[in-house]
């Protein structure tokens, strides 16, 4: 059973999470790893940023953070292996200030806390100074520190796998407990609808309008008939569907008028399932329903709005097999621990689905969130500790 330094492990994730460092805007948490990591002992040689930022189509302050340890001793010829997690945060936790309240780190402001995943960023950094401060034998070891992934993934997705340095394997650290042994996780298309109507006077010539509100109503209630919204369930199928922001133009309101026929609307919204088919099926079952309400409200001059529908595969369902070796090896690392194992397969999207499309397996701990993306968030510093000691077993078994 490997043990670590719990004292300076949760120092280190406070340290973090009173750094701000939102979805898309990573760069002083950035440097503050960097900063943390040479104090532990990493050479400045080791560290290194990517050029994701650079190919992300969203605006990205920096790239996703790598490290890179040699090996050690008898195990520092066998295979490299990755550690992962992500370093934003959702935009719910700016302005955060977080303290310890007997075995929980709380906020002390009702926005949400940063533990996702301030304590993924925790975990990898303890992993790194425990292995110096032990001088344990590992093999080579690829730390990589994930930017913008609340926003949809988007580091591990552009992350070459090449820069990884030859990885077989990976571990991620992104939620509650560290004996979940995560082996899948679901896929989700992400999509997006620009309803065109028509002005007109309300309180003089309405029925000259075409209302994109009437579309928007009419295609909801559709899918909802169908059996397309919310939870969905069709024969054996299962999947989930959402909408997400309503807006106008340029993300405003719709109108400056209460007397005018809105004449556009935009709509996101996406569909998730463990069966890749099916969730393309509930976004076609939504294309359909916005095509079937736009031409179906019409004006007095018969004429009838628009629906300009785009969606795209935000990342791919997957699930690895029991007996897969990185499967294997985390069951045997969280039973050292003197941790029961719990097989669970994520019903949300997490990096370790681009990784395994990378053709990296990646197996997902958690490490003491709660109710992330809430104001109620907090962190369990019992599961956060047992997350740390996990991490170096899993580096230092033979």
């Amino acid at each position: 059973m490997q043990k670590v330094d719990n004292a300076q492990a949760v120092n280190r994730l406070m340290r973090f999470l009173a750094v701000e460092g939102v979805t898309g805007r990573e760069a002083a948490i950035g440097k503050e790893l960097v900063a943390a990591l040479k104090e532990v002992g990493v050479p400045a040689r080791a560290i290194r940023f990517d050029d994701a930022h650079k190919r992300i189509p969203v605006p990205c302050e920096i790239g996703n953070l790598i490290v890179d340890l040699p090996g050690r001793g008898r195990l520092g010829n066998h295979p490299r292996i990755l550690f992962m997690t992500h370093m934003d945060t959702v935009p719910l936790c700016a302005g955060a200030k977080p303290k310890i309240q007997g075995r929980k780190v709380v906020n002390t402001v009702r926005t949400a806390l940063g533990g996702d995943n301030r304590t993924g960023c925790g975990v990898l950094v303890t992993l790194a100074a425990e292995l110096a401060a032990q001088k344990l034998d590992h093999p080579p070891l690829t730390l990589l520190f994930t930017v913008r992934e609340e926003s949809g993934l988007w580091g591990a997705r552009f992350v070459d796998p090449k820069d990884l340095g030859g990885v077989r394997i990976g571990f991620n650290y992104d939620g509650r407990s560290a004996s979940y042994v995560t082996v899948g996780a679901v896929g989700a298309d992400r999509w997006e609808v620009e309803i065109s109507g028509r002005a007109a006077h309300a309180g003089g010539a309405p029925e000259r309008g075409i209302s994109s509100t009437l579309i928007l109503a009419e295609a909801l209630s559709d899918v909802r008939r169908g059996g397309w919204f919310g939870k969905v369930v069709h024969g054996d199928k299962v999947g989930t569907s959402n909408i997400g922001v309503v807006a106008g133009p340029n993300g405003g309101s719709a109108g400056d008028a209460t007397n005018v026929v809105t004449d556009y609307v935009k709509v996101r919204g996406e569909s998730r399932s463990h069966d890749a088919k099916f969730h393309k099926e509930i976004t076609a079952a939504y294309k359909a329903a916005f095509a079937k309400a736009a031409a179906g409200v019409t004006n007095v001059q018969g004429q009838s709005g628009k629906a300009k529908f785009v969606s795209h595969t935000d990342y791919y369902p997957f699930r690895m097999k029991d007996n897969a070796p990185v499967v294997q090896r985390a069951i045997e690392a969280v039973t050292a621990q003197g941790i029961k194992p719990e097989i669970r397969v994520a019903n949300g999207g997490l990096d370790a689905n681009w990784l395994v499309r990378h053709g990296i397996p990646t197996v997902t701990f958690g490490a003491g969130q709660n109710e992330p993306h809430t104001v109620d968030e907090w962190i369990d510093l019992k599961e956060y500790e047992a997350a740390c000691g996990l991490a170096v077993q899993l580096a230092t078994m033979s």
